[in-house]
């Protein structure tokens, strides 16, 4: 009796560490096309290669729990776009000059990407209550417009010292992650500029198997 319940109790063991196994190789192969991605794009850097965009250490920027909103109140959250790259602007509601030609360019960019563009998703958090533009609201159509809490964002998002986050432009890889911030104003009507953040998408895309 006592030799049966050991070989039961090992047979258990090898049963649960079989299992731990697993989950990890199916773990590391879902993660592996984002992690080859990171490794060629910023650490391999091929010849000639020169990033755009400023990479973000995601560990020290963990994305949170937005509570975010659709415009009718739904709740709706940035991991509901999981699997996705996703292109994010944040600032209030009354959007100024410069907030226009960022969400006008948001749009040009995935268009930019032809075949790709439906791997990219574009984002608006807005940090107010205020309430936006029918025309802007249908200029920019395809676009998640999510209220999200204005000191949330603001603590979780990187900036410059005397910048706002509403100057830049982030983008989230398909896992999740925090990735890349484009500089001031990159994100607009400057083609020069723009054609320096489709390029950096672009890499992005083609070097991952997901998203």
């Amino acid at each position: 009796m006592e030799e049966n319940k050991v070989s039961e109790q090992e047979a258990i063991i090898k049963a649960r560490r079989s299992g731990r196994l697993k989950l990890f190789v199916l773990l590391f192969v879902c993660a592996a096309p984002i992690i080859a991605s990171y490794v060629t794009y910023y650490i391999i850097k091929p010849s000639g290669r020169t990033n755009y965009g400023a990479f973000i250490d995601q560990r020290a920027h963990p994305m949170p729990k937005l509570s975010s909103t659709t415009l009718d109140g739904r709740p709706e959250t940035l991991e509901q776009y999981a699997g996705k790259w996703i292109m994010v602007k944040v600032g209030g509601g009354r959007c100024d000059e410069a907030c226009a030609k960022q969400l006008f360019a948001m749009r040009q960019l995935r268009t930019m990407q032809g075949k790709a563009m439906d791997r990219v998703e574009r984002v608006w958090l807005i940090t107010d209550e205020q309430p936006l533009e029918t025309m802007l609201m249908r200029v920019n159509d395809g676009t998640h417009m999510l209220r999200a809490p204005a000191a949330v964002v603001a603590k979780w998002l990187p900036v410059e010292q005397g910048e706002r986050a509403a100057d830049y432009v982030y983008l989230i890889d398909p896992l999740g992650n925090l990735m890349m911030r484009f500089p001031k104003g990159a994100v607009s009507s400057d083609t020069a500029k723009a054609s320096k953040v489709h390029k950096d998408i672009a890499k992005l895309l083609k070097a991952s198997a997901i998203g």
